[in-house]
This record gives C-alpha cells, structure tokens and sequence, in this order.
C-alpha cells in the first residue's frame, strides 16, 4: 500500500486496472466453466455415431431443462461482457479512494479556508505522487502568504506608531509656539519669543525631515553635540511653564557644565514627561536636571494619581490607554523610553510618597 501511495497517478491506475482485470478475467473463466460443468449434466439432443457406423439418438432435453440450459449460456455471455467492465469500474473506485480522495479533500479544505482570510493551518504530506507535489507547492504558498501577512501586518503597526509617535511628538513644540505667539501679541518678550520661534521652527523642520525618512520608530536618527546644561535648564524652565501655566513648578539645574546628546530629541523626551505630569497633575510639577558618573539624569514629578500599577509593571507600550482616556495613547512615555535607549540610558516611572508620580530618564552624555 505504500509502494501504491507513492506511486506516480498513471502508474498506479494502470496497476489498479490490469490487476481488476485480471480478477475480472478470472472470474468469468470460472463462471463459463461452472456454467458447462453444469450444462453438461443436462441432455442435449442430437445423435451419436459409434465406430461402426451405428447411429443412436440421443435423449432430448424437456423444457424445463432448456430453459436451464437457456439461462446457462445467458449467464456466461453477460459474464463475459459485465465483469471486465465492472473490472475497470472497480479499479476507477479504488483509484479514487486511494490516490485522490484525501489529496482532494485536503486541497479544498486549505482553499476554503484561505478564502476565509485564515492562513493558521498546515497541509500535510500525503503522498510522494503528482496531487503530493501540488499539495507540497500549495502548504508552500500558504506557508509564504502568511509570512507576507504578518510582514505586513508588522509593516502597518509599525507605520501606525510613527504616526503617532510623529503627532504626539509635534504637539508639544506646538503648544509652545503657540503661547509663545501668544506673548507677542500682548507685546511680552518680543526678541526671546521671536528667538524660541525660530529655534521651534527649526527643531520641527529637522524633526519632520528625520521622521520623513524612516520606516520603523527605531530607526529615529541620533545626532549628537555640545548643549550647555545652562541653555537646557532655560529650556525646560520655559516649556513648562508653557505647558503647565496653571500649576506650581520648579525646575532645578546645574548652572555649569556641557552634555553631548541630541538637543531636538532630549527636548522632545522632556517634553513628554513635562506633558504627562501636566496633565495628572493637581497642583504641582517639580523638574531636576543632575550630571555626574558620565550620565546626565532628568526627574519630573507630579502630585497626581500616580501611574497604574500595570504601567509600573510592565513598563510604557505604544497605544496603551491609561485612564480610560481616548486620546492619550501612551506614546509619550513609550516614545520617551525609545529615545533614551538610543541615548544609552533608560527611563524609570515609580510612585514616591509625597510626589505621586516620579519619571526620570539617564542618558549617557555627560560631557
């Protein structure tokens, strides 16, 4: 049965056939001879010439006896046309059963189910035959569907982060173009406001330029250089006060010193954090800015809620709601924690006694 299994389809049916015939064959064979075996025990008429010339008539059969005889020779001549056929219409029936029913079955199983949109299922090797191959080639292409699908699939996620990570992103420095448009029309500050244009403009433009030309979030380019921690302390001391006008706030940083990092992606990490404790925040945020061990650390803490403990435990994901709030999709935290890792730091969320909610991140750039 094997040997029958791998055997090629017109091999195997011309196996099948010659051997139904042959059995076929033989079955008339023996039907013919029981047929005048059986004959031959009924008179037939006639006369018998012996030797001498002496003719004798033979005994003649009754009717009943020719009707037997009758039926006899009826049944060797359909013997003789039916079984062959019957032969071919046997190894027709076995061919089927054993070489193309389960293929069949299995190949429309798998197209019905791609028709579906389901690629989770495997074709199994049936047979080392012609319908074997085209059952292989069809668990190939499924096989290769699904790894397209789920490229793609991968392609659309990661294509759904960059956008938000890149809407999220552009909502803060927008935020602060806009109180800083603000100002110039109350006729506040006219050349720092208009200095902060420009520098916003600018971090934007290389912003969009960078997000522009990648694929995947962690593909952002990191360009690093010589910031003051001076000019970074002003930085942070104006966002939030641009982003939490309402709240209490206090911003501490080293009045000397240099850090070697991405000055437009260290602002957009700040930016989240300060935006994050704005907006749980009750009535305060309070930022530091430490450099020492070669690090350079920043802590924002708040007096709100605190982070979930789920957030705490399994640390920022992209699109993970918190609160229940729509439109916070969890990006500025994971986004925060992506462009530290690409600074050689990490960013840490705990909940702390007297500051609900305190997240810092450590970047290597001391300079």
């Amino acid at each position: 049965m094997e040997r029958l299994k791998n055997m090629g389809l017109k091999r195997s049916f011309v196996l099948l056939a010659s051997l139904c015939l042959l059995a076929s064959a033989a079955m008339a064979a023996g039907i013919c001879i029981a047929c005048r075996q059986i004959a031959g025990g009924y008179p037939h008429g006639g006369i018998a010439i012996a030797l001498d010339g002496t003719v004798t008539e033979l005994a003649q059969p009754t009717a009943e006896q020719m009707r037997v005889l009758r039926l006899l020779n009826g049944i060797e001549m359909v013997s003789i046309a039916v079984l062959p056929v019957g032969g071919l219409g046997l190894a027709s029936v076995l061919f089927y059963r054993l070489k193309l029913k389960r293929p069949i079955s299995i190949l429309q199983m798998g197209m019905e189910r791609v028709r579906a949109h389901d690629l989770d299922f495997t074709i199994p090797a049936v047979s080392g035959d012609e319908l074997g191959q085209v059952c292989g080639a069809f668990e190939a292409m499924r096989a290769e569907l699904l790894r397209t699908n789920r490229q793609l699939w991968r392609q659309a996620e990661e294509r759904k982060r960059l956008n938000a990570a890149f809407a999220h992103d552009l909502r803060n420095p927008v935020t602060v173009l806009k109180g800083t448009v603000k100002l110039l029309r109350r006729g506040g500050a006219e050349e720092q406001a208009l200095d902060r244009l420009d520098a916003y403009t600018r971090r934007i433009e290389q912003y969009v330029e960078a997000m522009s030309g990648i694929q995947r979030l962690e593909q952002l380019p990191v360009q690093r250089g010589p910031v003051s921690l001076a000019r970074l302390g002003e930085e942070l001391e104006e966002t939030v006060r641009l982003l939490a006008p309402a709240l209490e706030r206090s911003c501490t940083v080293p009045e000397a010193g240099q850090a070697a990092l991405d000055h437009g992606l260290f602002l957009t990490a700040a930016e989240n954090l300060i935006a994050n404790a704005a907006r749980f925040a009750r009535t305060r945020v309070d930022i530091s800015l430490r450099a020492g061990g070669g690090f350079l650390t920043l802590a924002v803490a708040d007096d709100g809620p605190g982070f979930p403990p789920e957030l705490l435990k399994t640390g920022p994901k992209p699109f993970g709601q918190q609160s229940g709030e729509a439109d916070h999709l969890g990006m500025g935290l994971y986004g925060s924690a992506l462009l530290c890792r690409k600074h050689g730091g990490e960013l840490r969320l705990k909940n702390c006694p007297g500051a609900a909610a305190l997240a810092s991140f450590q970047i290597g750039g001391q300079a």
